[in-house]
């Protein structure tokens, strides 16, 4: 057979409709939706499938969890920012992308973690892929000890590294400890893990991790997406609120998520962020973020250091939301955090659900599915605002008790 026949036989259209298919048979084919959210009115948007113009919705899967993606501090200096220097950045930070904006929300950001410096990057998955895959490269023979629910970011920038990867069973201290006591002592070594969990909404035992990396003398990298803004007396995170920040060699963090922007960033000492700076290619040959979006990250970074009631808030409608679940009879997961997992444990039942729930109730909420769960975990995963009402707490858990009735689903025991 000759090598045109050979290109020829292969079907690129069918192995991709193969695979699309294969989505749609588990029952976890994703479907985006289309809405616009309302200024300043947070939770409330407009959706815009399935019906003829906007439909009023109820966003409750948000992780823009303090709302400050809406705050007037924030949008004002977004808008202050367009007029006073233009759109983009310019290119990447060495070659015309870097602003006194830049340089700035890096000060603060090192403030709020009490490190000696800090690094931005476009989104927390390119600061955790950049981040762990250089580190590694940098310590030859490095061992990196990786939590089992860590983030897919974290686990590609791991696999990019081209390290040895050692797999400890979530949270367990003891797992840990046999792992790193098996390995050559004098091999350097990297803990990497999260603070909050934020599918299953539970904690790592920060401290404790810290005192095993000082015993077998191995730096720590602590992923603070879902914390940082959210805990802490400045939004610090969990390392902030048990008071362990100044044991961790890097923190990870994200202006996505409670500070309602976009970016992501890590905060250490000075020549660790100089050797990402330098070596990283995810951040050497990437357009720096636009000095629109590190204005707006900046107020909102220096206005939740000062004030707590937007996390007071938060905290006290997710604690509301679960104790009415649980009141309902609705299998809710237990949680420590802001989040608010709901157990369905089918992809298909957790779509289906989902799909009442906006067509109906105007509620919206995404389904939870394998990959980023494991299968028989499927979920619907809640994160109530300080905006989120206790009226319109009251309407989601009666409508998900209807459904729940509706397809005969399994209530909490």
């Amino acid at each position: 057979m000759s090598s045109d026949e050979i290109v020829r036989a292969v079907d690129y259209s069918r192995v991709f409709n193969q695979a699309i298919d294969r989505l749609h048979a588990e029952g976890r084919y994703r479907v985006f939706i289309d809405i616009l959210r309302n200024k300043g009115m947070f939770p409330n948007a407009r959706c815009f499938a399935g019906h003829n113009g906007p439909k009023p919705i109820t966003v409750w899967c948000s992780n823009d969890y303090l709302a400050m993606g809406q705050h007037p501090k924030v949008i004002a200096a977004m808008e202050e920012a367009l007029h006073d220097v233009g759109a983009g950045s310019g290119g990447t930070r060495n070659i015309g992308g870097n602003t006194h904006y830049h340089i700035d929300l890096e000060s603060e950001l090192a403030d709020l973690h009490g490190k000696e410096g800090a690094l931005l990057f476009t989104s927390g998955y390119v600061s955790n892929e950049a981040t762990l895959a250089t580190l590694a490269k940098v310590l030859p023979g490095c061992i990196i000890f990786s939590d089992e629910l860590n983030h897919a970011s974290m686990i590609a920038g791991i696999r990019n590294s081209g390290c040895e990867k050692r797999v400890f069973r979530h949270n367990d201290l003891e797992h840990l400890e046999e792992l790193l006591a098996e390995s050559d002592p004098q091999a350097p070594k990297l803990i990497a893990f999260e603070s909050v969990y934020s599918m299953d909404a539970d904690i790592a035992p920060i401290a404790e991790i810290c005192d095993l990396a000082d015993k077998y003398n191995a730096l720590t990298y602590l992923d603070e997406v879902h914390a940082v803004g959210m805990y802490g007396a400045r939004g610090g995170g969990i390392s902030e609120r048990d008071g362990v920040a100044d044991r961790l060699n890097i923190i990870e963090g994200t202006l996505g998520k409670a500070f309602g922007v976009m970016g992501g960033y890590i905060a250490a000492d000075r020549t660790i962020i100089d050797v990402i700076r330098s070596y990283a290619p995810g951040f050497i040959f990437t357009t720096s973020l636009s000095p629109v979006l590190v204005a707006g990250a900046l107020a909102s970074v220096r206005h939740l250091k000062a004030s707590s009631e937007e996390r007071e808030g938060q905290q006290a409608a997710a604690a509301q939301l679960k104790a009415m679940f649980r009141d309902a009879g609705l299998p809710v997961m237990d949680s420590t955090t802001h989040i608010v997992p709901l157990m369905v444990g089918d992809p298909v039942k957790a779509k289906r659900v989902s799909d009442i729930l906006l067509a109906e109730y105007g509620v919206y909420v995404q389904p939870i599915n394998f990959p980023t769960v494991p299968r028989g975990t499927e979920r619907l995963r809640f994160t109530p605002g300080p905006a989120h009402d206790e009226a319109m707490m009251r309407e989601l858990t009666d409508a998900l008790v209807e459904i729940w009735g509706r397809l005969e689903m399994r209530r909490a025991a």
